[in-house]
């Protein structure tokens, strides 16, 4: 039997478990890079563990709120008007910046280059960054910061460069 979890995303009861260790012995700030992923667990404001999930080459982004993880770029798809999108590769709630006091990842008229973060997705206490797939130019965003948005929802309308 296969397993259908993507396997660029961090195993939540592995992430559960180094939250409780974390906890238990009162870290301040633990990582681990294994392959192609480097978690980061660092103590926050309000005695609660920030987790960051990143590729190795990535950076990561400050979290909104207590979780934070990278995931992959959000799959294009034409429309049937013409244009592109970039869509949400997650069930969860949209974030134009990784704090609410932050500048948004991109806005509209910018250039966006391939692999660029252009918003992030939270599932499940998961903050998922994600990326351009192309590059292209933000034509409109078509959510607003906070809402709720389905797999496979309209982000952005770009138009490849």
């Amino acid at each position: 039997m296969s397993d259908s979890r993507d396997e660029r995303l961090p195993d939540l009861r592995y992430v559960r478990e180094l939250a409780r260790v974390f906890k238990q012995y009162d870290l301040d700030e633990v990582e681990i890079e294994t392959g192609e992923q480097r978690i980061l667990l660092r103590r926050g404001g309000a005695e609660a563990p920030t987790v960051v999930s990143a590729p190795v080459a990535a950076a990561p982004v400050a979290a909104p709120a207590v979780v934070e993880a990278s995931a992959e770029p959000a799959p294009a798809v034409a429309s049937e008007t013409g244009g592109e999108f970039i869509t949400s590769p997650f069930v969860g709630t949209f974030y134009t910046s990784p704090n609410p006091d932050a500048p948004a990842f991109v806005k509209r008229g910018d250039s966006v280059a391939k692999g660029q973060t252009v918003c992030i997705v939270e599932a499940m206490k998961l903050f998922n960054e994600i990326e351009a797939e192309f590059p292209c130019v933000i034509e409109e965003i078509l959510v607003e910061a906070g809402q709720p948005v389905e797999f496979g929802a309209k982000l952005f309308r770009v138009s490849k460069l």
